[in-house]
């Protein structure tokens, strides 16, 4: 999840280019600013900011240690919020993380609870008020081979598209690959599409961690060098296309981001990010503000 469910290793061993491949346009930030969940003083990880703009989801650490559950928070401006308590419903002794939810409520996270039976980690519910219900796992995203996990996950906000990561891992560890991979809703569940969407995206360095601008014309994803060590540094990257018929231009690097860094969300009028930080052992969150396109 994003960076810390590289952990989920664990429950294994039990120039002339043509415009769609152009650079994105330059969208840049200003300072980022440390946010402050009142109430709350754990690790935050995986942010994830409902449509309503009031909505805050995030998780505690991914470190194995750890019971890491989702948890959430109302604001009350853009650097604060009030800390609600953890999601009700939802959160099990396996790893449950990396919300998202589309306009609908229909919630979306990651769960390591069924992997050793299902290969799969995918599961969808419904919010309301302070929990989820009916929580199913969802078909047709894990490739259903023994070491590959869906450790990542985001929800377009009309509900058609899942975002998701394929990342490779053995018993030693890893993951050795990750790369992002979609999937359109279809009656009986979601069908992977056509990759070319993300044909710049994807390198041999790991790629996790989506956010979708509402207009879905906006990609945000974190990227670190492969192998993963100790001294890896993941930075977070933004992409841009024309419209959402054509593959996301080649991405550059938020500048204005840095230190060990993850996990974009958006605000629902696409002008504000948040992102989980690690500083010194700790994971906090901070945002930042667009300034212009």
């Amino acid at each position: 999840m994003k960076h810390g469910v590289f952990y989920i290793l664990i429950v294994l061993s039990a120039c002339s280019k043509n415009e769609s491949e152009s650079n994105s346009r330059l969208i840049t930030f200003g300072q980022p600013q440390l946010v402050t969940i009142n109430g709350y003083s754990a690790d935050i990880m995986e942010p994830f900011l409902a449509s309503n703009g009031e909505t805050l989801f995030f998780n505690n650490s991914n470190h194995p240690s750890v019971n890491t559950n989702l948890h959430f928070a109302k604001r009350i401006n853009d650097i604060t919020f009030e800390y609600q308590g953890e999601l009700k419903g939802v959160n099990t002794e396996s790893l449950d993380g990396v919300a998202t939810m589309d306009n609908s409520n229909a919630f979306y996270f990651v769960s390591t609870r069924s992997y050793n039976q299902t290969l799969a980690t995918i599961y969808t519910g419904q919010f309301e008020n302070d929990s989820i219900s009916n929580i199913t796992l969802v078909t047709g995203i894990s490739k259903n081979q023994a070491g590959w996990v869906n450790f990542d996950v985001e929800v377009s906000k009309d509900g058609n598209f899942l975002y998701f990561v394929d990342g490779r891992f053995d018993e030693n560890g890893g993951p050795y690959e990750a790369d992002i991979a979609i999937a359109e809703k279809t009656d009986i569940g979601f069908q992977r599409i056509n990759s070319d969407l993300l044909k710049n995206i994807n390198t041999s360095a790991l790629e996790y961690a989506a956010c979708l601008s509402s207009d879905m014309l906006e990609l945000y994803f974190t990227r670190v060098d492969a192998p993963i060590s100790e001294t890896s540094m993941p930075k977070i990257y933004v992409s841009t296309r024309e419209s959402v018929n054509e593959p996301f231009r080649k991405p550059y690097r938020i500048e204005m981001i840095d230190g060990f860094v993850e996990a974009v969300t958006i605000s629902p009028d696409n002008q504000i990010i948040y992102y989980h930080k690690l500083e010194g052992q700790k994971y906090v969150l901070y945002m930042t503000q667009k300034i212009s396109e």
